[in-house]
């Protein structure tokens, strides 16, 4: 089974499945009301009835699994954290960088000032990798 892209709103979900586990719509609603509330993010709170229908949407899309729990279904996340953000990633640079991840590194590192600490183990995994080669 190839790995369905998640939307930016179904992504916002995974991530509270993937620290929380099984959880119900509505736990799922009242944690992405309050992350938004708490990042101040232009997003407008989350409609419990928009939260069950994004859900379902993942559940046939197989983004996410759901066990019957008496009259509410729990959902737990069928995909891996890793697989997905190593999807989106390579999308990204792809379409971004057309493949390049020599350019995204850099341009990252461009723009964003890399903290001493940081730049530590982004050499360490170089290390890393040419060991590995």
């Amino acid at each position: 089974m190839s790995l369905s892209k998640p939307t930016d709103s179904e992504l916002e979900i995974l991530h509270i499945l993937w620290e929380q586990g099984p959880s119900t719509v509505r736990t799922v609603n009242d944690l992405l009301n309050e992350q938004r509330r708490s990042n101040h993010s232009a997003k407008e709170s989350a409609g419990y009835t928009t939260t069950l229908k994004l859900m379902q949407i993942m559940f046939e899309k197989g983004l996410v699994t759901r066990v019957e729990e008496g009259r509410t279904h729990a959902y737990t996340a069928s995909v891996q954290e890793s697989d997905t953000k190593g999807l989106l990633l390579q999308q990204f640079v792809d379409n971004a960088f057309r493949g390049s991840t020599a350019q995204l590194v850099m341009q990252a590192l461009g723009n964003q000032g890399a903290s001493t600490e940081e730049l530590d183990e982004i050499k360490g995994l170089i290390a890393k990798i040419e060991q590995g080669k």
